[in-house]
């Protein structure tokens, strides 16, 4: 769950910051033609363009973002057996799924979560937390990080990139064609753009890509079932089972940093309206999909 919140987070601020720059440096107004009219070709190729620049902006600073957000230590010289088998098992498990070595660390925080992420499927981090270390027996820390190692070797990073990129072409799109129309219907202004214009695609763009983001959750939910398959190979099913059991025991919300939530393997809880913004399925589901039902 952690991995998408801190993407989704990292490209939502990339594109302001790219959508202020691009306006300070008048690119916006040249999607104006004659003063009045909207180019909608330009602004199609301009949202593409910044859209995808952001997405993939997003995925080349995961593992740096993820480690910054929530202190997690690589694991370069094991200190202890806890640490010498997190290495060993991820090793063992990156092999078998036909990956390089991904970086393994920890990071300190009561919550029993795990997250994976990174640029590629050869250039990768494998994170779990102290909470999850000291609540969960090996067998069931065997299957979350074979849960996490499937993540990677399934390239879910890059397919997650690839839509966000998709979601923010067309959030831009929308938020200056927004922006168009106020500027022009509302306020009337005839001359190139104004403020007002500037001011409605800040807030536009905020707004849907907030709504978008149900669609990259919706991709992510269906990844985690897959993710929970490839756990099973690598780990056994009943291992996967019984860990998603412990989840459930323990029965916490997360305590992952709120934009790094989508990237854990504890996706929380939620009902009504929320169940949309949830990176991963319910418990109960992920259980009864391994079990067969």
């Amino acid at each position: 769950m952690k991995r998408i919140g801190l993407f989704i987070l990292t490209n939502l601020a990339i594109l302001v910051v790219l959508s202020v720059v691009l306006r300070l440096l008048g690119v916006d107004s040249l999607l104006a033609e004659n003063g009045s009219d909207l180019n909608i070709q330009a602004l199609l190729v301009f949202s593409a363009v910044v859209g995808m620049t952001g997405s993939f902006i997003s995925l080349a600073m995961s593992k740096w973002s993820a480690k910054r957000m929530t202190g997690a230590k690589v694991i370069t010289q094991p200190q202890n057996k806890t640490q010498q088998w997190l290495l060993a098992t991820v090793q063992r498990q990156a092999e078998q799924a036909g990956i390089k070595m991904p970086e393994v660390a920890i990071y300190d925080s009561p919550d029993v979560n795990a997250f994976a992420t990174g640029m590629s499927r050869n250039n990768a981090l494998v994170a779990v937390s102290s909470g999850l270390i000291k609540n969960m027996s090996m067998e069931e820390a065997e299957a979350v990080l074979a849960h996490e190692v499937s993540h990677v070797a399934n390239g879910d990073m890059v397919t997650l990139a690839l839509i966000q990129g998709v979601v923010n072409t067309f959030v831009i799109f929308a938020s200056r064609v927004v922006g168009h129309v106020i500027d022009r219907v509302v306020l009337k202004n005839d001359r190139g753009y104004g403020i007002g214009y500037f001011v409605a695609t800040m807030v536009a763009q905020v707004v849907f890509g907030i709504l978008a983001s149900t669609i990259v959750m919706y991709f992510s939910r269906q990844r985690e079932f897959k993710a929970d398959a490839g756990a099973a190979r690598l780990a056994g099913s009943e291992k996967m089972v019984a860990a998603l059991q412990r989840l459930q025991m323990i029965h916490q919300p997360s305590r992952l940093p709120e934009q790094m939530a989508a990237f854990g393997i504890n996706g929380g809880m939620a009902e009504g309206f929320k169940k949309l913004f949830l990176s991963h399925p319910p418990l109960e589901e992920r259980i009864a999909a391994l079990r067969g039902r």
